[in-house]
């Protein structure tokens, strides 16, 4: 952080965060900082905290230093971490406790209870816990707009900040900062510090296996989530749930049955009893299951049906896994998917996005959640496809088919008139 300005004529210093010994019985310093997603929320519960202070405010990028009934405060305003990847999210909290060093004693949740979804909730749980384990004691929820609204998502925020709220349409600042008085009194005037992400905090995963042959979808399942004899898909026409623990997440995986060549009122049952099945967080990613080899036409025929049932927008959220019995950097791999055509148009159609697995040994499974983890952070898509998201397919599929009917109307008139 950069040197602040010396302070001149009756602006005095502030003392440090870290002086506790010049400071009066029960006065520690005040160390908050905001966390949530509207920059101009924040901003304006920042500019409405230091209300009727004292004119020896500093303002340094997104640290703003005064007083309060003559104790330090210290307001950092962290960015919106909900869209970063988690490395980035790691870098903010790390920055947000330098800024108001030793560490924050006060963490206030902005939250618009109208579209705070279950994600938002996982993601602020996660940045949380980098803040040790004891954030949600120091915590307290600002609703940013009037109804509260009753939310199973808000709801249990509410329950883990132990019922702590202040909504921002009150306009009493005298009541803000007396709730913030009392986190800091109820615990003892301690603080909280970066604590390297616990593996067991990291947001839970849904993802779907999908493909044209079963047993290769069961064999993944057993591999990513390190159990046997899973109960195969291959003879079952309905959708198949896992769930299980990968290295302290938890992880959900879905077989989708085998869709190409089924009547289409099964394939849209299916697709949309899929989906269901991981509400309401939605679906992270599509796996695409294929074993290293040529592509058939009925792995063709499968993902063209996919993308015809989920729409184009699956793209979005598809990798390939490729299965081997060997060592994924073998020439024979790297070869497979570098020289065939249909494996690179297969490749471009979702981004890129692929991992080589070895059934046996399972070394590549963290590297393919990683590779989801990125692509759930894209900022140029969404994180999840949703129940939402699959209506919205299919209504645009329906528009198109409308389209496409009135356009052959009107040849067919066009013709009639000749």
């Amino acid at each position: 952080m950069d040197t602040a300005a010396p302070v001149t004529g009756d602006e005095q210093p502030l003392k440090r965060s870290d002086s506790f010994e010049l400071l009066p019985p029960n006065m520690s310093e005040l160390r908050i900082v905001l966390v949530g997603k509207s920059d101009d929320r924040k901003k304006k519960l920042c500019d409405f905290i230091q209300k009727n202070q004292s004119s020896r405010l500093q303002k340094q990028r997104e640290v703003i230093s005064g007083e309060w009934r003559g104790r330090p405060l210290t307001v950092v305003k962290a960015p919106d971490m909900f869209s970063l990847s988690e490395e980035a999210v790691i870098e903010e909290v790390k920055k947000c406790e330098t800024l108001c060093s030793p560490g924050p004693n006060v963490l206030l949740l902005l939250v618009k209870p109208s579209d705070f979804t279950e994600e938002n909730r996982r993601t602020l749980k996660f940045i949380l816990s980098l803040f040790g384990p004891d954030a949600f004691k120091h915590s307290m929820v600002v609703m940013t707009e009037k109804k509260r609204g009753t939310q199973h998502t808000v709801n249990q925020l509410l329950q883990d900040c132990g019922g702590r709220l202040y909504n921002m349409s009150e306009d009493k600042h005298q009541l803000l900062m007396q709730k913030i008085e009392n986190i800091v009194r109820e615990n003892k005037e301690t603080f909280l510090t970066f604590s390297e992400e616990p593996e067991h905090m990291k947001p839970a995963l849904n993802l779907v296996l999908c493909g044209r042959r079963g047993a290769g979808k069961t064999s993944a399942a057993e591999a990513i989530l390190g159990q046997t004899e899973l109960h195969s898909v291959s003879s079952s026409s309905e959708c198949v749930k896992h769930q299980g623990e990968v290295r302290g997440r938890q992880v959900s995986l879905l077989e989708l049955p085998a869709l190409y060549g089924k009547p289409q009122e099964e394939v849209m049952k299916e697709s949309f009893r899929c989906i269901s099945l991981c509400d309401p967080e939605g679906v992270h990613a599509f796996i695409l299951v294929l074993p290293v080899g040529p592509l058939t036409d009925e792995d063709k025929g499968e993902l063209e049906t996919i993308q015809n049932s989920f729409s184009s927008r699956v793209n979005d959220f598809t990798m390939i896994l490729f299965t081997v019995e060997s060592d994924p950097a073998a020439p024979a791999v790297v070869d497979f998917k570098g020289k065939s055509r249909d494996i690179q148009e297969l490749l471009q159609s979702c981004g890129g996005r692929s991992v080589v697995v070895n059934i046996k040994n399972k070394q590549q499974i963290s590297e393919m959640l990683e590779a989801v983890d990125k692509m759930r952070h894209n900022k140029d898509s969404r994180c999840c496809y949703t129940t939402e998201t699959f209506a919205h397919a299919q209504i645009e599929k329906i528009i198109k088919q409308e389209q496409s009917l009135q356009s052959l109307n009107s040849d067919l008139i066009n013709l009639k008139t000749k």
